[in-house]
């Protein structure tokens, strides 16, 4: 996995990929959104929500060289979370 983004984004704005939201029993539990920039980069910021409401209690970034890679690491954690028990929809 990689880590946390440390440097900031670059000036440009990113163009969206996709966005994945994580439900269980109804309640959200996580959104995915991927941004792909002019330098080739690709960010994915991550939310995740307050346990029984659809308030974000958390979020995070992760950067990837490109949009393969970025992809890559939403399908894998899309896999996991189905195989918790959560429904993904765009």
């Amino acid at each position: 996995m990689t880590a946390p983004a440390t440097t900031p984004a670059p000036a440009s704005e990113p163009r969206e990929l996709y966005v994945r939201h994580a439900r269980k029993n109804g309640r959200l539990v996580m959104t995915m959104k991927a941004l792909d920039y002019d330098d080739g980069s690709c960010v994915v910021d991550v939310q995740l929500a307050v346990r029984g409401s659809d308030e974000v209690l958390e979020g995070r970034s992760y950067r990837f060289g490109d949009a393969r890679q970025a992809t890559s690491f939403v399908t894998e954690a899309v896999e996991a979370l189905i195989y918790l028990g959560c429904e993904i929809r765009e």
